[in-house]
């Protein structure tokens, strides 16, 4: 054991040898040498000794466990399931193996079986929590169950009841024991029970959480449209604590809604459950003053009371009956606000909710407005004003956050905006020194200066300054080696680096960022989007196993989580698990890395280190076969990750969530029918049977072909859709989500490409059944497809012609577009020689075929069929064009080699000394990017041509 948690595997299969020859019926020797098996990759020997001892029904502990986390390790935790049901038959009193059974069952989902063997357990132990593990059982019935009725009139009142018995029995103990209650009242939709629990006795258990017992009778008057308790509760709880945002949105969502109810309070009795209720907008409005009041006379400021009074003024003026209360101007207030939290970095998030109550014509003023009360230092003619401590800085950055989210740096002319980079730039560097003794871990005060200079930068790219986007990965670089954890400056980088067409650089600021488990699904997908399309395929590799790391791990830790919130009770934690996998599983990202990460092996490896056919079986891919959710797909990415400031008409909205969501799966459907095209051609394999016999239909590769032409009409389809929606001509704000390939797959003639080789298999097939006797139409078909495809082909390739990167006007232009046509350029040719071989295997059979009649009838001339020279003059010409385009991309490595990237001071002189080192940087990775690239490309087609050579029938 102690070798096995060294990792030192052979030793321990080497002493657990020892040990069986002394004894030859240890189990748990035997168990350890098969863990040692499996981990030294020989899992048939193990899984074969393991069922060995599993056979024989081990009731010691140690075998037990040991064979455990083999099957753990196996990935087949169903087996253990059986392990511990035999154990527990052979020694039925045993508290432990009925717990490890249960925690067995919890792993693979059976909860039916969770709650017999909760109430087994609870028969031997009556412990508390044994019940209630039953009861939760029942729930998880109810939640996993696809008959919504059976629900909530089976599984969920029978938990119910059995709780109540409990109850009846004053038998509750634990504060999980009424959560549960509270749970199942709830998912029942008996709310006033639910209120009666919490507020009853039972309700004194709920501790743990702050203001648990408020927060869940909160809930319930909600839902019972109890508005007066709504409001008299959130009114008492503001009294408490008057910085609690949540209970002001109740309470003014209670006042209104009693005021629409023209609600008034009884006369004799208490106005409600929870005391005193407010129901006109004169209480409302004295409250708020009430508590800003208050607020004056505390130690600390509060920022709640100033906000809730913007929020009313929000409401009211939304009603449209603001003026006749005075809360004053919301300029004025907000300047008042600013005054007293403006060094706060969060000022700008609290203002940014309300600036749409200012009118726009009052913008220029209120920023100058902002800007006077700042202290900032003298400055003598013509220079910039600068802060003299942390606090004078914080208020200038949030001022010009504000004037950028008003939209008055987007007015400026080009002069102007360069004018703001350089002050921005400025007050960046000398922020600095204020960061002197930040930690290398900790972000510079003036960060957000760089960025926001950034921001105006890719304004003036878009409207087609080409230096611009320069200056900003320059800018950028420079921010990143002096916050060298700053998130949002290798955010940005990533995304710039990206649209340039560079992926190199990309790869180690993402695994700088070190994203963490659920970030592989939301922020994974600025990775994964260029990887490959930028044909870097080692790192395309890398960073799909990345993801797929984390979402095949996620099945295994998410049954981990629920076995511990059992073991402490944790019961409202177990749906959450299960929704959170459900989300994972059914998550777009992952569906796309699964299938591009197929795609790419297959591009890699299929027909250069392995054959086709050979390929797809370790993919275990079948045509027939989909396993993507459509109906379920879930978008989890994070598409706010990049800090915006812009406003709101300019920013990304629902519309192009809806949009970019679209466009995905329709991208994502038309590469998956691809993938499942592919995965069928090894399936028509040819299989020698007399012609025209009946057998070709029984024998199932005619149904093959089937699944083939079907799935060439849903690819049909898909391409459609996917035409119909880029007519649209959809432009995503440069920071919202990229864009997919599919508008460079249809324009650069690969779709049609890859589609005309489908309908070619579909032909040849033919050919094969028909044989070459009557089939000279199908023949001339064949031929004319093959014609075709290589004049496709080469305009697929014309597509690919031009510089990389050119110089203009000492500025540097990429063009990643060429790159993307030249990876699609291989995907398609690699697809062309699949389907080949193919056709060489359909035409080889009846070639020999001929040279045997041939031999018979000693003629000396057989006419040969005109599929074959067809076929020839295909892989010929393939050949010639896969020449042409590893001779081009020679070409390209030496002129990206000779491009020298020195001479190329930019002309821009608003560069400083400091600045320009980075640019060298930069520009130094994208070349170097480009031409590993190139490289990578030029490395894989030189492998493709190879297979091509060995086409000659």
């Amino acid at each position: 054991a102690d070798y096995l948690d060294n990792g030192n595997n052979k030793m321990a299969i080497q002493q657990a040898d020892k040990l069986l020859k002394k004894h030859k019926d240890l189990h748990c020797a035997k168990v350890l040498k098969a863990i040692g098996l499996q981990r030294t990759g020989k899992q048939d020997e193990a899984y074969a000794l393991a069922q060995e001892v599993a056979a024989l029904e081990p009731t010691d502990d140690n075998s037990l466990q040991a064979l455990t986390i083999l099957y753990r390790e196996m990935h087949r935790p169903e087996l253990v399931t059986k392990l511990y049901e035999a154990a527990v038959k052979k020694v039925p009193n045993s508290e432990e193996y009925h717990s490890h059974l249960f925690m067995a069952y919890a792993r693979v989902g059976e909860y039916k079986k969770m709650q017999q063997a909760g109430m087994a357990l609870y028969k031997i132990v009556p412990k508390n929590p044994y019940y209630f593990w039953s009861v939760m059982s029942l729930i998880m019935q109810s939640i996993s169950a696809q008959d919504e009725n059976l629900s909530k009139t089976m599984f969920l009142p029978l938990a119910e009841r059995m709780v109540e018995k409990m109850v009846k029995e004053d038998k509750i103990e634990a504060e999980a024991e009424v959560e549960l209650y509270y749970m199942i009242l709830e998912r029942l939709e008996k709310y006033k029970e639910a209120l009666d629990v919490v507020r009853g006795k039972l309700g004194e258990k709920l501790t743990s959480e702050l203001q648990s017992r408020e927060n869940k009778c909160m809930a319930m008057y909600k839902k019972l449209h109890r508005w007066p308790e709504c409001n008299a509760l959130a009114r008492r709880l503001l009294l408490k604590n008057s910085d609690d945002w949540q209970f002001y949105i109740t309470y003014f969502d209670s006042v209104f809604q009693l005021i629409d109810e023209s609600w008034k309070p009884p006369a004799e009795e208490e106005h409600s459950l929870e005391g005193e209720v407010h129901c006109s907008i004169e209480q409302a409005v004295n409250f708020i003053e009430e508590r800003i009041t208050e607020e004056s006379k505390s130690s600390r400021p509060l920022r709640g009371p100033y906000l809730a009074k913007l929020e009313l003024i929000r409401r009211l003026r939304h009603r449209g009956c603001n003026d006749e209360y005075k809360l004053g101007d919301p300029e004025e207030l907000m300047f008042q606000y600013f005054k007293k939290f403006g060094d706060k970095p969060c000022c700008f998030t609290d203002l940014k909710v309300f600036v749409d109550l200012l009118p726009p014509s009052q913008y220029t003023k209120f920023i100058r407005q902002l800007l006077d009360v700042i202290p900032l230092a003298v400055a003598a003619e013509n220079e910039v004003a600068l802060p003299g401590d942390i606090k004078a800085l914080q208020q200038h950055l949030c001022v010009v956050q504000l004037s950028r989210l008003l939209g008055i740096y987007h007015a400026m002319e080009k002069k102007q905006k360069l004018a703001v980079v350089r002050e921005l730039m400025l007050r960046y560097r000398h922020g600095l020194e204020f960061g002197k003794s930040c930690l290398k871990t900790e972000l510079q005060f003036s960060d957000y200066y760089c960025l926001l200079a950034v921001h105006l930068l890719l304004d003036l790219w878009l409207e087609g300054e080409e230096a611009a986007v320069w200056q900003c990965l320059t800018l950028l670089e420079e921010g990143l080696s002096h916050s060298p954890s700053n998130a949002q400056f290798k955010l940005l980088l990533i995304r710039i680096y990206c649209r340039l067409g560079a992926f190199e650089p990309v790869s180690e600021l993402y695994s700088s960022l070190d994203a963490k488990h659920i970030q592989h699904d939301t922020i994974g997908y600025l990775l994964t989007r260029y990887a490959g399309s930028l044909g870097h395929y080692a790192a395309a590799s890398q960073s799909c196993n990345f993801a797929l790391r984390f979402f095949h791990s996620n099945q295994k830790d998410t049954s981990e989580y629920i076995i511990q919130a059992y073991k402490y009770g944790a019961f409202e934690k177990i749906p959450e698990f299960i929704a959170f996998r459900n989300r994972l599983n059914s998550s777009l990202h992952f569906a796309q890395v699964r299938t591009e990460r197929m795609l790419l092996d297959l591009l890699l490896e299929a027909n250069i280190s392995t054959s086709l056919e050979e390929s797809i079986k370790s993919m275990s891919l079948s045509p027939e076969e989909d396993d993507i959710p459509w109906k379920d797909l879930r978008d989890n990415r994070d598409l706010t990750v990049l800090f915006s400031w812009d406003p709101k008409d300019r920013d990304i909205s629902e519309e192009h969530r809806k949009l970019s969501l679209e466009e995905e799966t329709l991208w994502l459907r038309i590469r998956s029918l691809t993938l499942r095209l592919v995965s069928g051609l090894p399936t028509l394999g040819h299989t020698i049977q007399p012609k025209n016999s009946e057998k070709t239909a029984e024998n199932g590769v005619s149904s093959k072909i089937d699944t083939i032409r079907a799935l060439l009409q849903q690819l049909e389809a898909a391409v459609d859709s996917g035409k119909k929606f880029l007519e649209q001509k959809i432009q995503y704000p440069v920071l919202g989500p990229p864009p997919t390939r599919m508008a460079g797959f249809f324009s650069n003639g690969s779709c049609q490409c890859q589609t005309r080789l489908f309908y070619l298999v579909s032909d040849i097939y033919e050919l094969d059944t028909n044989g070459l006797e009557d089939s000279a139409e199908i023949q001339e078909r064949i031929g004319n497809s093959f014609k075709s495809l290589v004049e496709r082909l080469t305009d697929l390739f014309n597509k690919c012609k031009g510089d990389l990167i050119e110089v203009r006007d000492g500025t540097l232009k990429t063009h990643p577009n060429l790159l993307e046509n030249l990876v699609f350029f291989v995907e398609t040719i690699s697809i062309a020689l699949w389907v080949s071989s193919y056709c060489d295997s359909v035409l080889r059979p009846f070639k020999s075929n001929m040279q045997k009649k041939k031999k018979k009838k000693k003629e000396s001339s057989v006419a040969m069929p005109p599929v074959f020279t067809h076929f020839l003059d295909y892989v010929t010409e393939l050949q010639t064009l896969t020449s042409n385009v590893i001779d081009h991309i020679k070409g390209l490595e030496i002129i990206l080699t000779a491009l020298k990237l020195e001479e190329l001071s930019l002309k821009d002189t608003l560069l400083l000394q400091e600045e320009k080192k980075f640019t060298k940087t930069v520009q130094g990775k994208v070349q170097s990017s480009y031409h590993h690239s190139v490289q990578e490309i030029g490395e894989l087609l030189k492998k493709r041509l190879d297979t091509i050579k060995k086409l000659k029938i």
